[in-house]
């Protein structure tokens, strides 16, 4: 049997010492969240000046590394797929890069070429005894990118845990090995208030007993499966795995015994929680990652029956489409999985798919049901495949609506102060 011990000291080097491998015009990709490695980047931020042109991709950062800087993009530029708090004012001003795909699609544009994959850094799980890591936290398009790159370079953390399904690289794909015990970043459940505890009363209901669930980010998803903690007999299978997820687990609302395709088994691509949730994942068979191209597939999600996904928006027009990304033409996010989801619970047997949203903006003075998206809106979601929408008035059932039908009944979950305004543009628009 080979002596993996003795291959992983010679591997293994100071993050100083990994980060040059990596060369000037690099394409240097970073898995979502909490994968991200924090030594690595933050040894490549303190010597981001000794780089040309080098470009990081990543889907969703949590912590705006020394790299992310608007004085040194010439030297290592952070390229999104997804923007958050770490990088959505770098979009808004044009220094940061942004390229929108469906998360599904990630790998496959890997596969393809169609995004160059350089180096990698992620972060990992200690290695097993048969020369195995596990990139459990963010598998998303990670493993595509290893099977592509030119350099890979892991982070092994103690505290990552060793999680099971389609997340394992082996130690003869790594180039580099470094280690890190900084405690993971935990993102705890956000503030549910009483607009997000009243829509997710009214998507809770709709939710029957042995369906399998996706959940989206965010406070209202988040309300949603709060409300759920009496149902029986859930599945999981979701992009992200969250503490709202593990909350409902430990409720003993899920089972995954219902799922009729891969039963028993919570599937997501990313965790992003707290230490419990790592902890509850590691080496536990009920658990699976796997790459995003497999959980976000519609034809393979949609394969589980009464597959219910919740995803936010930020704004529906009339027709029903939905700008879950930008306010007008001013990036925000980005398209994700809500897409993929939606798309996968069409495809379901018995499946439903809701966008939820606060029925106002900005103190109620901006209703977010609008005759039309705001010019330069990003089209996240179309009017073909969205089926509920939900605001803290109601629900509108879209699907098999004429035109009319739709904008009479968004304009009845839309706040009251703006309904006769937007009967009125209805009228305008031959809507009534």
């Amino acid at each position: 049997m080979p002596n993996y011990q003795e291959f992983y000291k010679e591997k293994l080097c100071t993050p100083v010492e990994a980060i040059k491998l990596v060369q000037d015009g690099d394409f240097l990709v970073v898995p979502t969240g909490v994968g991200e490695p924090p030594a690595l980047l933050n040894a490549l931020s303190e010597h981001r000046r000794e780089y040309k042109d080098v470009k990081v991709f990543q889907i969703l950062p949590l912590r705006r590394f020394g790299y992310i800087d608007p004085e040194t993009v010439d030297h290592v530029r952070h390229v999104a797929y997804f923007l958050g708090g770490a990088t959505r004012a770098g979009a808004q001003e044009g220094w940061i890069d942004y390229i929108p795909s469906y998360f599904s699609k990630m790998p496959r544009m890997i596969e393809d070429g169609l995004l160059t994959v350089d180096t990698v850094f992620t972060i990992c799980s200690p290695m097993d005894e048969h020369g195995y890591f596990s990139i459990s936290l963010a598998t998303d398009y990670t493993m595509a990118a290893i099977k592509a790159a030119r350099t890979v370079v892991v982070e092994v953390n103690p505290n990552v845990p060793f999680a099971n399904g389609n997340c394992l690289v082996h130690i003869s794909e790594v180039t580099a090995i470094v280690e890190d015990d900084t405690p993971l970043t935990e993102v705890g459940l956000p503030k549910i208030g009483p607009v997000q505890e009243a829509i997710g009363k009214y998507v809770a209901d709709l939710i029957d007993d042995g369906s399998t669930i996706q959940i989206g980010f965010g406070a209202i998803p988040d309300a949603v499966v709060m409300q759920l903690t009496h149902k029986h007999n859930l599945g999981i299978h979701s992009e992200m795995f969250g503490d709202g997820i593990l909350t409902l687990i430990e409720s003993g609302a899920v089972t995954n015994r219902s799922k009729n395709y891969l039963p028993g088994k919570v599937i997501a691509t990313f965790a992003l929680g707290t230490k419990r949730l790592y902890d509850f994942m590691h080496r536990n068979p009920h658990v699976e990652m796997h790459p995003v191209d497999f959980t976000n597939d519609p034809c393979l999600a949609g394969k589980n029956d009464n597959l219910v996904t919740i995803n936010a928006s930020i704004q529906v027009d009339f027709l029903g489409q939905c700008c879950s990304e930008s306010m007008g033409s001013t990036p925000y996010s980005g398209t994700g999985g809500q897409s993929d989801f939606v798309r996968s619970a069409n495809r379901s047997k018995g499946g439903k798919s809701f966008i939820v949203l606060p029925a106002t903006a900005k103190d109620g003075t901006i209703s977010r049901i609008t005759p039309t998206l705001t010019a330069g809106s990003a089209v996240t979601t179309s009017k073909n495949d969205v089926n509920y929408v939900v605001t803290e008035y109601g629900v509108a059932q879209l699907q098999g609506k004429s035109a009319k039908e739709r904008a009479q009944a968004l304009i009845a979950i839309a706040h009251p102060n703006f309904r006769d305004e937007l009967t009125a543009a209805a009228e305008e628009m031959n809507l009534v």
